[in-house]
């Protein structure tokens, strides 16, 4: 570890979230977003003859040349204790004589709120390209699955049977719900502003809904409709609690990895790399769902940002400042973390060890006996009442059935249901073969109705 990592505070800077997303809030990457606002504004003053057009033209050369250093951009924020002020300056030096039209009308947050536009918008980008990976790894193993039988469980008991794919399927089908969720709301949050002081565009004069329409067209964004001073907080707010609501779906997710690696269940297993990874410094036979685990955590502290970003929705009149500190923490840090987490659970689930086998023993060995459903259902068709039929399966139960072998010894002993259903029907209905194929079935209707979104 260098002086430089070793001297590092947050996890952040060296443990989680992928270099290419961390550098999306970097310094550097934040002062080049700044500066493309800057110059945009320049070239939209110059179109409506507020501008020179050959200053216009130095500005954005200036930008594109990165004249405008980090280092110096940090000496005049000493100096003038004032961030924008100190990239404005900077960005005048570095223009020449065209620097005097620099920033003309604006106010800092119509730079720092349209950068940080530019920066959700990446951001967003980039969540939903991880969000359509993870949804195809789960609709990849829902058909690879699709008819692998498997027990279910409710309130962590044994329940009916279904298929593993089924499962997967589910899974697929809520990344999706969460994709279109994101789709919905990116529009709304990724909006800058070019209105001035308190938003009504009075610095700007005639031209002020020109400029900034000029300014957005040229950024590729959409303008805040109402501005404050501010992009209207309730919009990030809204960002921060979808993460929130994706980190239930990561975690529930990494979650049923944890339960189902347990080993008293052993049905599905992260990969582990058995020739270098180490389980435990102290128990040798040890293989963790580290990754789940990992993913877990991660959300649970995805879900406490939503809270920052609520709280700032309220604002003294046109603005205050009491939302600007710790938006710097939350935002690249819920980013940078949604992305860890669904890259890190897209690995997970693709390289699953599935274990077949141990779903098929388990399934068999049931002590929960999930056929009771099917053998209720049976008599229910040959004309016993349904409450009757339930009760008396109950009663069958009772005490526990340590096999289905028991269960259906005892089936075809009880005259209620022998009076009724042949020795090939109690049988047949204790089968969980039918259960498995509607599962399978159904796993094909829901990966049909997923496809065109999963192409896309």
């Amino acid at each position: 570890m260098g002086e430089e990592t070793a001297s590092y505070i947050c996890p952040l800077d060296f443990r989680y979230g992928r270099a290419e997303v961390r550098e999306l809030f970097s310094r550097a990457a934040r002062l080049e977003r700044a500066l493309r606002v800057e110059a945009a504004l320049a070239q939209a003053e110059a179109t409506v003859g507020l501008v020179p057009a050959d200053a216009a033209r130095a500005i954005d050369r200036a930008v594109e040349a990165g004249a405008v250093s980090l280092e110096r951009v940090d000496e005049l924020e000493a100096e003038l204790k004032h961030d924008v002020m100190a990239i404005s300056r900077a960005l005048a030096e570095a223009a020449g004589p065209a620097g005097a039209w620099v920033h003309l009308g604006a106010t800092s947050a119509d730079i720092t709120e349209t950068a940080l536009a530019l920066e959700l918008r990446d951001a967003l980008t980039i969540l939903r390209a991880d969000l359509t990976e993870l949804a195809r790894t789960l609709a990849d193993q829902a058909r690879r699955h699709r008819a692998t039988p498997q027990v279910s469980r409710t309130h962590g008991q044994h329940a009916v049977p279904q298929s593993f794919g089924y499962k997967m399927a589910v899974a697929a089908a809520e990344v999706l719900r969460q994709r279109r969720r994101l789709d919905d709301l990116s529009p709304r949050v990724v909006v800058g502003k070019m209105s001035g002081a308190v938003g009504t565009g009075a610095s700007f004069g005639e031209h002020a809904e020109r400029i900034e329409d000029l300014v957005m067209e040229r950024l590729d964004l959409a303008a805040e409709e109402a501005p404050t001073q501010l992009v209207g907080r309730d919009r990030i707010a809204e960002l921060t609690n979808f993460l929130a609501l994706l980190s239930g779906t990561t975690e529930r997710l990494a979650t049923e990895v944890r339960n189902l690696q347990r080993t008293e269940i052993g049905e599905v297993q992260e990969a582990f790399d058995e020739g270098a990874q180490v389980g435990s410094s102290t128990m040798a036979q040890k293989r963790n769902p580290m990754l789940s685990e990992n993913v877990s955590s991660i959300s649970r502290f995805l879900r406490a940002l939503a809270l920052p970003a609520l709280e700032n929705m309220v604002q003294w009149h046109e603005r205050d400042l009491a939302n600007s500190a710790n938006e710097r923490f939350v935002l690249p840090h819920a980013l940078v973390l949604a992305d860890d987490v669904l890259t890190k659970l897209t690995d997970v689930f693709r390289h699953l060890d599935v274990r077949v086998e141990t779903m098929r023993k388990v399934l068999a060995d049931s002590p929960g006996a999930p056929m009771t459903e099917g053998l209720m259902l049976a008599l229910v068709a040959h004309g016993v009442p349904r409450g009757e039929a339930h009760e008396a399966l109950r009663g069958l139960t009772r005490g526990g059935v340590d096999r289905p072998a028991t269960l259906a010894k005892r089936a075809h002993e009880l005259e209620l249901v022998t009076a009724r259903l042949s020795p090939e029907e109690i049988d047949q209905a204790l089968d969980p073969a039918r259960y498995v194929a509607a599962a399978a079935a159904k796993t094909d209707r829901v990966l049909a109705r997923l496809a065109p979104e999963l192409s896309r």
